[in-house]
């Protein structure tokens, strides 16, 4: 019996292995995948037009200084782009997940009258595509003169269901509303209960949509295009797409390859430098009590 028990186990050690082992070399090649199309975004970045157009190579070339300089004294404001892009993207994942957070503690932490019925409400928003309420939006910016500014950009982030959601799933998992009760009971209010106490134990979640927001915000194609008009005003979505659409005498596919690789390393970095915040707070927020 024992002889046989051993074998089992070893059999069942070796099945183990191997099912890790395969995991292992899927999610490796998984990776490899993902990563390739960026190896290629800033491969074709180093590369001329003339280079371009010669096909795909996996080697870099020498034209990468060339490029950003074009890219820099260019005919689109890449400077301005970068600023607008971070102002907005800032502005918006800050007051996203702080007013998502302070809603979310609202449905958690107080027993009302509509309040399933405003937690299915604000999810229900959720689901509303933002190319039905564009022409609306549009037409209500325009007559308070708020076109072409930012302030359209920024402030609807105050309102976003998908943020709330997330915050809301997370109390519910960390958040005990004894904590909440005994904050009472010594006299805080309100405010400095959510402010000093649910926002600490929020700091993981916080993170993690502060990132999702600003980098949804940083790649924003659609609205900002409808409402930014000034050049000097637009973000780098808009003009790479400007860049794109030029004429054929003046393209410059190394340029545009240049200023993409430009606009997204900066989301590259937060993502590396905040990658074990984005892991455990989404490990987090996915285990409800």
């Amino acid at each position: 019996m024992t002889e046989s028990k051993m074998a089992g186990q070893k059999e069942g050690g070796i099945s183990l292995q191997a099912r890790r082992a395969l995991a292992y070399v899927v999610l490796i090649l998984v990776t490899l995948i993902c990563l390739f199309w960026f190896y290629v975004l800033f491969i074709n970045a180093t590369r001329s037009n003339s280079e371009l157009k010669r096909g795909f190579s996996a080697l870099p070339s020498t034209f990468i200084l060339e490029n950003l300089n074009n890219m820099i004294h260019g005919t689109q404001p890449v400077l301005y782009g970068m600023l607008n892009s971070f102002i907005i993207a800032l502005s918006s994942a800050a007051l996203s997940t702080y007013f998502s957070a302070m809603t979310a503690y609202a449905i958690h932490a107080y027993d009302f009258r509509f309040r399933r019925f405003m937690f299915t409400f604000i999810l229900m928003i959720m689901m509303i595509p933002t190319q039905i309420t564009a022409l609306g939006f549009l037409q209500l910016i325009g007559n308070m003169g708020l076109d072409d500014s930012f302030i359209p950009l920024i402030v609807p982030s105050v309102a976003t269901p998908a943020v709330f959601f997330y915050m809301k799933q997370y109390m519910d998992s960390t958040l005990p509303l004894s904590l909440v009760e005994a904050a009472r009971i010594d006299g805080a209010g309100e405010f400095r209960t959510f402010n000093q106490i649910v926002m600490p134990l929020m700091k993981p979640a916080l993170a993690v949509q502060a990132i999702f927001s600003f980098v949804f915000s940083w790649n924003n194609y659609f609205v900002p295009a409808l409402v930014l008009h000034t050049d000097t005003k637009k973000t780098l979505p808009i003009l790479i797409a400007q860049l794109r659409s030029a004429d054929w005498l003046k393209f410059d596919m190394g340029q545009v390859y240049a200023m993409i690789a430009f606009s997204i390393f900066p989301v590259i970095v937060v993502y590396l430098v905040l990658s074990k915040s984005i892991v455990g707070g989404v490990t987090l927020g996915g285990v409800k009590g």
